[in-house]
């Protein structure tokens, strides 16, 4: 599963600090639509994409988004999706093996997951510390896979951006989109998801379908 749009709605922290990030470093303007689009990139890769800028300034983006996100991330700033909570309690309670791969940092989504009383239900986390190649590349399924023991074929990558559904697909995984965070059912469409869900707790059809 993606973290940021599919299970924390992250949207408003996270473009509230890009947008801070460029008003410091005084880089040209971008409307918060255009910041959102970039969610789910690794952080130098956010703003080098949005912006005409050299990679060093956008490893510049990159120190200055991470100090003012830890200022901006105080306690409840952050809260899961609807019915979240509940429908990974009840994959767990299933024997369900649940995985996150998330191009944020391990520091900060291991602090969600232990926040959200998570971390014990998700025993296995890919940040974008842990691999060479970021989403859309699929990296980050396949180490998933072979430090799991996992098969493709008994896998579901959950997300909520084209990034996410393309990793899954390049990894021969199935790609579940969600239409409630970053992305759109017209995004979904476009990368040819697998299953589109609008509501989180819908995974348990996808999972356990009814016979």
């Amino acid at each position: 599963m993606d973290f940021d749009g599919t299970m924390g709605d992250t949207r408003d922290i996270i473009v509230k600090t890009m947008q801070q990030t460029i008003c410091e470093l005084k880089l040209e303007a971008r409307t918060d639509d255009e910041c959102a689009a970039m969610i789910g990139l690794p952080l130098k890769e956010t703003f080098t994409k949005l912006l005409p800028i050299s990679d060093e300034m956008g490893e510049r983006c990159a120190e200055t988004y991470g100090r003012l996100f830890s200022r901006n991330n105080r306690p409840g700033a952050v809260k899961l999706f609807p019915h979240v909570l509940e429908t990974v309690n009840r994959l767990y309670e299933k024997g369900t093996l649940l995985t996150i791969a998330s191009s944020r940092s391990r520091t900060t989504l291991l602090a969600f997951l232990e926040d959200m009383d998570l971390k014990d239900k998700i025993p296995y986390v890919v940040s974008a510390d842990d691999i060479e190649h970021a989403k859309p590349a699929p990296d980050m399924v396949v180490k998933t896979l072979k430090d799991c023991s996992l098969q493709p074929k008994e896998t579901l990558v959950v997300g909520d951006t084209t990034f996410d559904i393309e990793m899954a697909h390049r990894a021969g995984v199935k790609g579940v989109g969600v239409t409630y965070g970053n992305g759109t059912l017209a995004d979904m469409e476009t990368v040819k998801a697998d299953y589109v869900i609008s509501d989180f707790s819908q995974l348990m059809d996808i999972v356990e379908p009814s016979t």
